[in-house]
């Protein structure tokens, strides 16, 4: 089969590899559709640590079944389903107490074993999810970077009719802006520094979206400020919007060695709250079920799609910042 490898850093090409055979538990995915991440991008760098070279990228994807290993239950060949691509190892302290995408020895699917930016892939039968039948699979490619926007809800304290603010208005910041909607924000302001994808923010439900929160009319500050940036000048501008009482979440992957200022004075004297959320638990399968009920416009998201061979393409283009959800198409 025809696959994405990425040898070395930097250095990545379509290659001619061996077909995958499922293992016990496992089913072979052809693959449909694999979107492209900031993490397939900063494992093309080599600045993803776990990641081991030569390695097939790809994490967010839907296909169809087209083979079975032994014990390889709950799906059958011809279903279509997208895939969590999260492997915990079961045993260690965190996954113990059920926070496995905390697991000292946590792995993924396109990050640290063969992914999906391949004709086929080989999973675990158990982290596959059906998607239902009027549901595109490239659609359901989207359900992985929705899974992780889910799991940020679970860990965000809110109340109903909570003002937002919201940095960036790229892919996940437009997936937390809908989840918002949803979740019964009382407005969502959208800052970006991307002038052409602040209209996309306001299709998409936001009240307000400007190139610096000082344009809106909030002295008081925001319930909730969440960064998807990762860029420190919007943590330390939103850790600033953040009205008392009220919460910073911090969604947005920083570099590993960045700092940000923030004043421990007002973290105590207005009680505010800090969190942070990262990537899937337990949120896979509502995700499905989100993106089967509509809730996220999946049209809009989806800008571009590109063959296998067109991989060094689809990363200038997400490089570019021109698009929101890039995808790859194997059989294109």
């Amino acid at each position: 089969m025809r696959a994405v490898v990425i040898e070395t850093p930097g250095k990545f090409a379509v290659q001619y590899v061996l077909d995958p055979t499922p293992g016990p538990g496992e089913v072979v995915v052809r693959v449909d559709a694999v979107g492209i991440c900031g993490t397939d991008v900063h494992i093309a760098d080599g600045e993803f640590p776990p990641t081991p070279y030569p390695i097939v990228p790809g994490h967010e994807f839907a296909g169809s079944v087209v083979a079975l290993g032994v014990e390889a239950d709950g799906v059958q060949v011809g279903d279509t389903v997208a895939v969590d691509p999260s492997l915990f190892c079961g045993a260690c302290h965190y996954c113990a107490i059920g926070r496995g995408n905390l697991c000292e020895r946590w792995g993924a699917i396109g990050d640290t074993v063969d992914g999906a930016m391949a004709e086929y892939v080989a999973v675990p039968a158990a982290n596959c999810y059906r998607l239902p039948e009027t549901l595109p699979t490239t659609h359901g490619a989207l359900v992985e970077p929705l899974s992780c926007a889910v799991h940020a809800f679970d860990v965000l304290p809110r109340a109903l009719g909570a003002h937002y603010l919201l940095y960036g208005a790229g892919t996940m910041s437009l997936l937390m802006l809908q989840l918002a909607r949803v979740a019964g924000a009382a407005s969502v302001s959208v800052v970006d520094i991307n002038t052409a994808r602040l209209a996309v923010a306001v299709e998409l439900g936001a009240d307000a979206a400007a190139t610096t929160a000082e344009e809106f009319d909030r002295p008081q500050g925001w319930e909730v400020v969440i960064d998807c940036t990762g860029a420190i000048a919007a943590i330390e501008d939103g850790l600033g919007r953040v009205r008392r009482g009220g919460v910073f979440q911090q969604f947005g992957v920083a570099p590993g060695a960045a700092t940000a200022s923030i004043s421990p004075f007002r973290i105590y004297n207005d009680e505010i709250t800090i969190v942070g959320s990262m990537a899937v638990l337990h949120s896979f399968g509502r995700a499905v079920e989100l993106m089967g009920k509509g809730v996220i416009d999946a049209d809009t998201m989806i800008t571009h799609s590109f063959g296998l061979d067109e991989f060094t393409d689809a990363l200038q283009t997400f490089r570019a910042g021109t698009g929101r959800k890039i995808q790859l198409r194997p059989e294109a």
